[in-house]
């Protein structure tokens, strides 16, 4: 009985040992395709920006008078002013290397302060939101979370919000609307943000 025992441990031993052995040449092979288009990504050369879906705030839109004189809600406004004048824009999803490549190496320090813009504005209209609607206000509230919403945001609080707001008037088709929205994310949030909606349409 040992000695069946024994040739099917060695074949074990065998089988692991192949089996990590093809995860590390896997692992490399990852390893250098990624140092080769990054290699490639540094020598890109310097790009026009103008093509970039730049983010607009629609101050107009949205309700800049309620409440204003509150301090926490104040603080979103004076945040929400200084990126009026500051380029916002949505990179969720793109890694450094792949902004090099399409927009040179030369522009990234630009691109990450745009993209850092865009995670303030994001999530500066989620807090102002949940205060207005905490403060009763759910229709203003509901007016900036689809702003956010048009946007791409990948703040999973704004559709939770969205879709409860939505679920109490009655427009479960909108959530519907959301999921579709969701579904196309290029966040790594995206899986939660679809569970969530998903558990509010049902």
């Amino acid at each position: 009985m040992k000695i069946p025992f024994f040739a099917s441990f060695i074949i074990f031993i065998v089988w692991l040992a192949y089996e990590l052995s093809k995860v590390r040449r896997r692992s490399e092979k990852r390893e250098a395709s990624f140092w080769e288009k990054e290699a490639q990504a540094n020598h890109t050369r310097r790009k026009p920006l103008d093509g970039l879906n730049y983010i607009t705030i629609p101050f107009e839109k949205l309700p800049m008078e309620l409440l204003a004189d509150d301090e926490k809600i104040s603080e979103c406004h004076r945040i929400l002013g200084v990126l009026k004048d500051s380029p916002v824009v949505n990179f969720t999803g793109i890694s450094n290397t792949e902004l090099k490549l399409e927009y040179g190496a030369p522009n990234i320090n630009l691109l990450m302060r745009y993209d850092e813009n865009y995670t303030t504005l994001v999530s500066t209209l989620q807090k102002w939101a949940l205060l207005l609607y905490e403060a009763g206000y759910a229709a203003e509230a509901k007016n900036i979370l689809e702003f956010a919403v048009s946007t791409d945001t990948d703040v999973s609080g704004t559709y939770r919000l969205l879709a409860s707001i939505y679920t109490k008037e009655g427009q479960t088709g909108k959530i519907e609307d959301l999921l579709k929205r969701a579904e196309n994310l290029r966040s790594g949030s995206k899986d939660t943000i679809v569970r969530i909606l998903r558990e509010s349409y049902r």
